[in-house]
């Protein structure tokens, strides 16, 4: 019978290399010193007793591993640790491992009532690269009903991607799309084909619902979600504060909500516009009545929809989560209903495969 906390060792460790292969091995070493000081009974055993007795299964679904992490980035982007942050990437390019295999569990005491509190919320990445794979469902929807936008996003977090249609898209050889002089540029490995470049998009109307919305006006709220940024990727923390800034400065308010509510109170067809609602690994955390809820909501939007007054579903989900997360974009568009693969993404953006064909 498996002792009370190997579930949690072994899910820092499943975390760790799953960190390592999404390119930041920082943060793969960094769980494995946490799993390492979970196995000696240390600090964190007790910040990780939430979880022990869990099943691996709930506790990768809890983001755990993830949730403990950003507390340690918490507490080096608050200044709270001084010694800690100058061992960690931004500070430390290379870092002491040595140093940091005493650093790390020394801030779990110090700073136990900071991080037990931290870990008490899941984990709001709020990707903006992400919407480097989004931008193209937008415009293929945009391109195939000849009608502007408008674009629902439940689990917004912060609400940063409801601005997609404000950021850059640089394709390569394939060409860009959106405004040049933004502060927000996306790139990354694309392959494939391409989304219909040409399109002009219009969004008419934008708006999104979180559970626990980040508002981003609070400077701790807006530290918290750059914490769960991993420390040696520093190209998403500098996309993610202009992210930060450029939502500011358009007033995009995301609603505090449950999905279920929301989505069959507020995301219906209207005539003139093709309304869309959108979402990029957000299903998986969702409770099973909550998904029918909403599946029963697409569904009656779906069987409602006209060529004047089209529906169009459009997300991210993982798709295959061992050994490693398969993430595909999909779209399902009415009248019609059909549902199309359009492209397999990178977990935060980095590549798109582009599988659709118009």
């Amino acid at each position: 019978m498996a002792a009370p906390m190997d579930n949690v060792i072994e899910a820092l460790r499943v975390q760790g290399k799953t960190c390592t292969e999404l390119g930041s091995p920082f943060s793969g070493r960094v769980l494995n010193i946490l799993a390492q000081d979970v196995l000696a009974e240390g600090s964190f055993a007790r910040l990780m007793a939430p979880w022990g007795g869990a099943s691996m299964q709930a506790i990768m679904d809890d983001a755990a591993s993830l949730r403990i992490l950003g507390g340690l980035h918490h507490l080096v982007l608050t200044g709270a640790s001084p010694e800690l942050a100058g061992q960690y990437p931004e500070h430390a390019p290379e870092p002491d491992w040595h140093r940091l295999q005493q650093l790390i569990p020394e801030a779990g005491r110090a700073h136990a009532p900071a991080l037990a509190e931290f870990v008490k919320s899941p984990p709001q990445t709020n990707e903006v690269r992400r919407s480097l794979g989004l931008f193209g469902g937008f415009l293929t929807v945009a391109a195939e009903t000849g009608l502007p936008l408008r674009c629902f996003e439940m689990g917004a977090s912060a609400g940063l991607n409801l601005n997609w249609d404000r950021f850059r898209y640089d394709l390569g050889e394939r060409g860009g799309w959106g405004d040049p002089g933004s502060s927000v540029r996306l790139s990354g490995d694309w392959s494939g084909g391409a989304p219909p470049m040409d399109v002009a998009d219009r969004v008419v109307e934008r708006a999104g619902c979180d559970r626990a919305p980040v508002d981003i006006a609070d400077p701790d709220a807006a530290l918290r979600l750059q914490a769960y940024v991993w420390a040696d990727q520093r190209d998403r923390l500098e996309r993610l504060r202009a992210a930060i800034r450029l939502t500011l400065d358009t007033g995009v308010k995301v609603e505090r909500a449950d999905a279920g509510e929301w989505v069959e109170a507020k995301v219906r067809p209207r005539g003139g516009a093709a309304t869309v609602l959108y979402h990029s690994v957000v299903w998986q955390y969702l409770p099973p009545q909550t998904q029918d809820r909403i599946a029963a909501a697409v569904e009656r939007a779906g069987l409602s929809a006209t060529v004047e007054a089209p529906f169009a579903w459009l997300r991210i989900e993982p798709v295959r989560r061992a050994p490693t997360v398969e993430m595909h974009m999909t779209l399902t568009l009415w009248p019609g209903g059909e549902t199309r693969k359009l492209a397999e993404v990178h977990a935060h953006g980095a590549w798109v495969a582009w599988t659709a064909t118009l």
